[in-house]
């Protein structure tokens, strides 16, 4: 028995039914060879087609998604970050260069590091990396102890390795056997045998003090902060926070965002550090020093 179908009268403008058989020909909207008028309006009715302006993404939302697939990248959801990946290449309305940058997150490996990193970290197990830094070179290290840490909206993985090579006037010597690597420049991890390194990374005990609206403002980094007190009364009043410092390079980058109202007291080295890009940054906007 065939099904019932009803049937209705339009009254459209002149060439009105030849734009709808153009749009349903487009569509492969067909009655046997001829486009199809009644299936166009059955598919849109069925919400099978999308009716209106093109749905399109702003600015504001492309970054956004773009965010979020690399955490998930990050995170080793690879399919997930593909699906966002080609939402904004779809609908975006990119220039050529975020394109290409986003075509470069969808054609990632196929292998996703971060939970492979998880994985042999609860089971204490060294392994050899492979990783490829910003200048394109390769290089290896043996690791012994890996975490994995949010920095400035992405993950990174830290590790702490037997190598010191690479480092050739290291900054920090307390600090040369600790990496803090990109998970997207990793290009391979095998397992080995060996000790994992209880311990974890290599550290600085860097002490911070905050004045101002900042002995209040300050929010404490319980994964961290060791330490955390006011001292003194009324002017003298300060907010003192001592800190294990694994990568000074996050911590000194931080204190630019506090400004004034924080100081690096010690050790040294890392306030050298500080002051010399302070120093260096007063030099790009032609400012004089001066006692």
């Amino acid at each position: 028995m065939s099904r019932k179908k009803d049937t209705i009268t339009l009254s459209i403008p002149a060439g009105t039914k030849e734009q709808l058989e153009a749009i349903a020909l487009r569509l492969d909207i067909k009655w046997g060879k001829s486009p199809s008028v009644s299936g166009l309006l059955v598919a849109i009715a069925q919400h099978k087609l999308e009716v209106g302006e093109p749905f399109t993404l702003n600015s504001t939302e492309v970054a956004a998604l773009q965010q979020a697939a690399k955490l998930l990248v990050d995170s080793g959801h690879l399919r997930d970050a593909e699906v966002l990946a080609a939402l904004m290449l779809d609908r975006g309305n990119l220039d050529a260069p975020l394109r290409q940058s986003i075509l470069q997150l969808v054609s990632q490996p196929s292998e996703g590091w971060r939970p492979r990193v998880d994985q042999l970290k609860k089971a204490q197990q060294p392994f050899h990396l492979l990783y490829r830094n910003n200048q394109g070179e390769d290089l290896e290290y043996t690791v012994r102890y890996a975490e994995v840490s949010f920095e400035e909206k992405r993950f990174y993985l830290n590790i702490w390795c037997e190598e010191t090579d690479d480092i050739k006037n290291p900054d920090y010597p307390e600090l040369i056997h600790n990496r803090c690597l990109r998970f997207d420049n990793i290009k391979a991890i095998v397992p080995i045998s060996g000790h994992w390194r209880c311990e974890g990374l290599d550290y600085l005990v860097v002490y911070l003090h905050f004045w101002g609206g900042l002995i209040k403002a300050y929010e404490h980094r319980v994964d961290k902060d060791i330490q955390d007190e006011v001292l003194g009364e009324g002017k003298t009043k300060v907010r003192q926070v001592v800190r294990r410092v694994s990568n000074p390079f996050w911590l000194i980058r931080e204190v630019f965002r506090y400004g004034k109202d924080c100081v690096i007291v010690s050790p040294q080295n890392v306030r050298d550090r500080f002051q010399q890009e302070l120093i260096d940054l007063c030099r790009q906007y032609n400012l004089e020093i001066r006692d």
